[in-house]
């Protein structure tokens, strides 16, 4: 199984295959937001890794940090839990001025992922 590290919160292992969205708010209670519902569309879900990125990223995710000319972050909704990761929750609940998250995100990523090159 592989280890999710976020920082301020801790260490917890996490099912194999696992949306990192749905990671840091079931495994580690991350009050991480998710407004679109976990569908790649708002970047509300962004993260800041510390080590163990994936080097690949699906088309949508992409396609959407371009969009919005971010950098340096990646959009955990469009993550599985694949090996071991060591993130930043820069995208909390707690002094965002919402009053929920967003509706909790399906177990399977969407749109339906197609991988490329992170870089």
């Amino acid at each position: 199984m592989p280890q999710l590290t976020v920082d301020g919160f801790g260490t917890f292992e996490v099912a194999q295959g696992k949306r990192l969205v749905l990671a840091l708010i079931e495994d580690a209670g991350v009050d991480q937001l998710h407004a679109c519902g976990g569908n790649c569309r708002c970047t509300t879900c962004r993260v800041e890794f510390v080590a163990g990125e994936p080097e690949m990223m699906t088309q949508a995710e992409k396609e959407k940090l371009a969009e919005r000319e971010l950098s340096g972050v990646r959009l955990s909704c469009q993550i599985p839990m694949n090996a071991d990761m060591h993130v930043r929750a820069i995208s909390r609940l707690e002094g965002s001025g919402r009053t929920s998250p967003g509706d909790t995100p399906e177990p399977d990523i969407h749109p339906e992922p197609v991988w490329v090159s992170k870089g």
